[in-house]
């Protein structure tokens, strides 16, 4: 019998490439998605993709959702209890492993572990450590089509929001770019692919700038704002 494991579903091409694999490896059942949304907009974390595309994927890739809605600017906290009360939640429906979907910050796999070994759950991480040039070019030749939502404008600017990953997509990226955007320069949305009955639908709608205070080391600090372009998703 196959250990019960939950997949971190952040709506983007990372995720859709290790749940592939999750799926094909057939090691585990994985019984729920879980997303982590803002309450106050119901759009997904950093991707900014409304909950109704996002309830739109689970439908179309057949495995139940669970949202995890947080505060607009959640305090460790709130997000510590938030988070708990939903382990709690998944650990009774016999659910020992927690996939995801990071390739490469030893930072955050060492915070995710952390906080499974308190609760006796297991991390899985189907694309630890590959080659993200050749996991793109994976994702592309599989058939999977993605969407770029949000940009990092430290990394890029707004043209390449709004701009579906193909290789011209790639060739355009600044060589500082991770071209799966692991560091965070960008965030996206599978919409086709292997993993779905048919295309999730959506139309392309505008561009908007956002502003974030960077934290100030000095008071006298006067940095600029962290920039990120949201492209919006209207569903069909």
């Amino acid at each position: 019998m196959k250990p019960k494991a939950l997949f971190n579903w952040s709506s983007g091409k990372d995720s859709a490439l290790a749940l592939y694999k999750t799926i094909q490896g057939n090691q585990y059942e994985v019984e729920t998605l879980l997303t982590s949304i803002n309450k106050e907009f119901q759009r997904i974390s950093m991707h900014g993709v409304h909950v109704l595309l996002l309830e739109q994927q689970a439908s179309l890739i057949g495995i139940p959702l669970t949202k995890m809605e947080l505060p607009k600017e959640p305090s460790m906290e709130e997000y510590q209890e938030i988070m708990n009360s939903t382990m709690t939640e998944i650990q009774s429906q016999g659910i020992t492993h927690s996939i995801f979907g990071d390739i490469f910050l030893e930072d955050l796999r060492q915070y995710r572990e952390k906080q499974l070994n308190t609760i006796g759950m297991q991390g899985v991480f189907p694309l630890w450590k590959q080659n993200t040039s050749d996991l793109i070019q994976e994702f592309l030749k599989l058939g999977f089509k993605t969407i770029v939502t949000c940009i990092n404008g430290t990394y890029l600017d707004k043209s390449f929001a709004g701009r579906i990953i193909d290789q011209q997509f790639l060739d355009d990226l600044p060589e500082n770019v991770d071209p799966c955007g692991e560091n965070g320069e960008f965030h996206t949305f599978t919409f086709d692919g292997p993993i779905f009955k048919s295309p999730v639908q959506f139309e392309i709608g505008e561009t908007v700038k956002k502003t974030y205070p960077k934290p100030k080391s000095n008071p006298d600090d006067q940095d600029e704002d962290y920039v990120f372009w949201f492209c919006d998703l209207i569903p069909k």
